[in-house]
């Protein structure tokens, strides 16, 4: 069997549906205080437009703080092969504390789920129940062309003062919120059709094209599988927003010889539709690591197509969540996610940001997993208009790995002869994902400390935000097989995999070597300071991505450049950190 698929769990969400523990019998005497949402003030201050019906559903996470003290427990940058301990007995509130979220919604009676690591409650609710509950009423408004809703800002939420120490963010209760997107270039169609028949390989693809094979000899993914290293037992666990045919992604691992383990975690009762954001991921990974175990976690459609801004959110942090249940007492030793979805942060409420935020910081120091995620497809203008800066989320997160894009130049005999940013400025009107690499600086999260290379600090930074991205790779003229034939895709949608791929056979090799394994964003800049002679990364130092050009150094078109992967893992087994 060149493809071994299976569905590893049928619908089902984040955490574990059951009715909630064990509360105190006697009433408790609740004392209220308001609840920030932290939607800004333009948003709240729009006409009211109406009234949110109390048939309404809504779907509300609540996202539990994690101590200071818990996260001391757990390092960063490296780690032994194995790793002992359940996460959830360490990280999450207590069951005292817990008891006290829960006979607050039981008042209401709210059937919550619970996160293993107890750091997420999630349920549905009335609109009307809700509203009850937080004491305020939803209302409708209109900004800009959009109608969205809103608490009564004349009666902002309440909540008891006894839970909310314990209460980093609430979502759900609001709609103003943009959706995140996918972003493989031409999603709805991509590419045009390369000349073959359907169902058949193609043994050399024109010049321009960067199939896996000319990817894995410009990046050196080909030298790692000299050494035995094609992916065997390690996992890179993807999210999605669509679907994927069975039948292109077997004609695909067939015509390149991978022998992945696919398998799907649905989030909702069905799955989502096909499309090309999966069918890219999944195939970008089978041909640089092809015999890698890939679990895709297939985001709820309830959740996706319910007009909501806010639930597509709530559908990428159930997904992280069930990816940290999954992994919270069990280990598979340098394991990966890749993500390639996100949003302008200048339209994301805080908590959304809050609650997805921390979700990253869990599976990145807790459970030691490295997260990459594409920087977006639109440059310098993650909100899609052309002039007005801002940058992607959940890639402007300082614990995860954001993946910029770059144009590989090749030769007629398909050998790399150079390597560009990623850019169109052809149609500047309106951006589908075509603009290129996104990257900027983050006006939401602080630069952190471990960011910190020749060129980080630049003229930009003076604002003291976070800089993305960290990294790049190839993000144009990418051959997929989709819906029956070989196309063209691309986008930063397929750099964050290639990096993804890249790293699961450096921690392939570090574990097979040293019993060793690396992981975080941080293990970018140290493997950069360590390198000494041996350059971990290609500098790209031509182009723009609308604004930011590509210099000499790290730069917020390409951050620190693209891969040399056999450099990058002989400077990690050299100095792991």
């Amino acid at each position: 069997m060149l493809l071994a698929l299976t569905v590893l769990s049928g619908c089902g969400s984040s955490g574990h549906s059951s009715k909630p523990s064990a509360t105190p019998t006697t009433a408790v005497s609740w004392k209220f205080t308001t609840l920030d949402l932290g939607i800004p003030d333009k948003v709240l201050k729009a006409p009211v437009t109406g009234k949110v019906p109390d048939t309404k559903t809504l779907h509300v996470g609540v996202t539990l703080k994690v101590s200071d003290q818990a996260w001391k427990k757990f390092g960063h940058g490296k780690s032994p092969a194995q790793r002992a301990g359940d996460v959830g007995k360490d990280l999450g509130i207590t069951d005292e504390q817990l008891q006290k979220v829960q006979a607050y919604l039981n008042q209401a009676h709210i059937q919550a789920k619970t996160s293993k690591t107890r750091t997420s409650v999630t349920f549905d609710v009335k609109a009307g129940q809700a509203a009850k509950l937080l004491r305020t009423s939803f209302v409708t408004h209109r900004l800009n062309g959009r109608t969205y809703f809103t608490p009564d800002p004349n009666h902002p939420p309440q909540i008891p003062e006894q839970i909310k120490p314990y209460i980093l963010a609430v979502t759900g209760l609001e709609s103003y919120s943009l959706a995140p997107k996918a972003r493989a270039l031409g999603a709805s169609a991509p590419g045009r059709a390369l000349p073959t028949r359907a169902g058949r390989c193609i043994q050399r693809f024109p010049q321009k094209f960067a199939s896996s094979q000319r990817v894995a000899a410009a990046y050196g993914f080909n030298q790692l599988w000299g050494q035995g290293w094609r992916g065997e037992n390690m996992t890179v666990n993807l999210v999605e927003m669509d679907g994927y045919d069975r039948n292109d992604v077997a004609n695909y691992v067939a015509c390149t010889g991978a022998h992945i383990q696919l398998g799907n975690v649905n989030m909702g009762a069905t799955e989502p539709a096909v499309g090309a954001e999966a069918t890219l991921d999944i195939q970008m990974l089978a041909g640089l690591a092809p015999n890698l175990r890939i679990v895709d976690y297939q985001e709820d459609p309830e959740l996706l197509n319910s007009g909501n801004g806010s639930d597509s959110w709530a559908a990428l942090n159930n997904a992280l969540q069930r990816i940290i249940d999954d992994n919270a007492s069990k280990s598979r030793p340098g394991s990966i996610v890749s993500i390639s979805m996100g949003g302008p942060e200048g339209f994301l409420s805080q908590p959304i940001m809050q609650a997805i935020d921390q979700s990253l910081h869990i599976l990145t120091a807790t459970e030691q997993m490295t997260v990459f995620i594409s920087s977006g497809d639109c440059g310098a203008y993650a909100d899609r208009q052309y002039g007005s800066l801002d940058v992607s989320f959940p890639a402007s997160s300082p614990n995860a790995v954001s993946v910029g894009g770059t144009r590989l130049d090749l030769a007629p005999n398909g050998a790399r002869t150079g390597e560009v940013v990623w850019s169109d400025r052809s149609n500047l009107s309106k951006c589908e994902n075509q603009w290129g690499s996104g990257g900027g600086v983050s006006k939401v999260f602080q630069r952190p400390p471990y960011q910190q290379a020749p060129g980080t600090d630049n003229r930009y930074a003076g604002s003291g935000g976070r800089q993305v991205p960290d990294i790049s790779a190839a993000a144009i003229n990418l051959p997929i097989y989709f819906r029956g034939r070989w196309v063209s895709s691309g986008g930063t949608s397929a750099a964050a995999p290639i990096w993804a791929a890249g790293m699961a056979l450096v921690n392939q090799g570090l574990l097979a070597k040293s019993h060793i394994f690396c992981f975080g964003p941080d293990t970018f800049y140290h493997a950069l300071s360590a390198g000494g002679a041996n350059k971990p990364y290609t500098d790209v130092v031509a182009g723009n991505n609308l604004y930011y050009p590509a210099t000499a150094g790290f730069d917020l078109s390409t951050g620190l450049g693209s891969p040399n992967l056999p450099a990058f893992f002989n400077t990690l087994a050299a100095n792991p950190g």
